[in-house]
């Protein structure tokens, strides 16, 4: 079996590893179709989480099939899932009143605990969701990132002629700017780089795309941070409308807080993490099923497992959109 190690920061490598065990309880052993390669991915192979483990195997963005199940599985096998890779413990104060995505106890696949880039992995069937067959392998593969969006844009309300700024166009903005477009807002999309606004400009019409230094005077009921930055986060803070909502779904580790124009200006702040699952979940499989919802142009390269090392180098350097994994043999060969 193929698997990716990170052994350390910066030393990756692709090695055959042992057959798994047969599953066992509510557990389901699931090849692999497709693995995303996310910004966490690339901040564990830096190093630059502190609460990251090594070695580790990568990898939490996953789509494949269930080929065998325990007897207590919750699915069985030839279903098609996605994996919801943040577990939660179900007992703890958080998770009793459903902020399963703030669980005290929780890990994160690819980071503090064993990820899924490999060919087969097993993992208990309370975190996957079956996929409908309807949905394509290239949509069904950013349902993970996706309901990062989703269950941040539900803090806010969106609706048609809503002014809506999103702060950083990686592959969570370009999300960002498709769900708020569909929700009927107005829709401008802020980045440094020229490139990624070209790369926006693809994602449909009605969608304008400036740098920081273009809006000044302007406001926005909503803005979405989804930079991650120092100073996105406080050119934000200056660009909301009074009375408006920032959502901040980029992280960094501080930022200068201008509380008097927050107060002044009743500006509201929402933290967002993660995901309510299964709920957000299936939310966005719902906006994923409708055929006007174009979420193709976010995917830019899918490469062989084989080919890794330049698949991690695409996405390192900011040029492209999403990259994903083909983990199926037959597109190793």
């Amino acid at each position: 079996m193929l698997e990716l190690l990170l052994k350390n920061p910066y030393e990756m490598e692709l090695r055959e590893s042992k057959s798994l065990p047969d599953p066992c309880g509510d557990e389901v052993k699931i090849k692999l179709i497709y693995g995303g390669i996310c910004g966490t991915d690339l901040s564990v192979y830096k190093g630059g989480i502190s609460y990251a483990t090594y070695p580790v195997r990568p990898g939490h963005e996953l789509l494949g099939t269930i080929i065998d199940a325990g007897k207590e599985a919750l699915y069985q096998p030839g279903t098609r899932v996605i994996v919801q890779p943040n577990t939660f413990c179900g007992v703890c104060v958080k998770c009793q009143i459903g902020k399963t995505n703030i669980c005290r106890n929780k890990k994160s696949l690819g980071i503090n605990t064993d990820g899924g880039f490999s060919e087969e992995f097993v993992i208990s069937s309370k975190f996957v969701l079956p996929v409908p067959d309807e949905l394509p392998n290239e949509k069904a593969i950013l349902i993970e990132p996706f309901a990062v969006v989703v269950h941040a844009l539900k803090k806010v309300e969106i609706t048609k002629n809503t002014s809506v700024a999103v702060i950083g166009c990686g592959n969570e903005g370009k999300l960002a700017v498709l769900l708020a477009k569909y929700l009927g807002a107005e829709v401008t999309a802020i980045d440094i780089h020229p490139l990624k606004l070209e790369q926006v400009k693809k994602l449909g019409p009605n969608i304008r795309v400036v740098a920081p230094g273009d809006i000044a005077g302007e406001t926005f009921d909503v803005v979405i941070e989804a930079a991650g930055t120092k100073s996105s986060i406080e050119d934000g803070m200056r660009i909301v409308t009074p009375g408006g909502s920032m959502v901040l779904i980029g992280i960094t580790q501080e930022s200068s807080f201008p509380v008097a124009h927050v107060v002044r200006n009743e500006i509201t702040l929402y933290g967002s993490i993660i995901y309510q699952f299964p709920d957000d979940f299936i939310q966005t499989i719902e906006y994923l099923k409708n055929d006007a919802f174009h979420v193709e142009p976010v995917v830019s390269r899918i490469m062989p497992i084989s080919d890794f090392k330049r698949a991690f180098e695409s996405a390192f350097s900011g040029d492209y959109g999403k990259i994903i994994l083909d983990f199926r043999r037959e597109s190793i060969v």
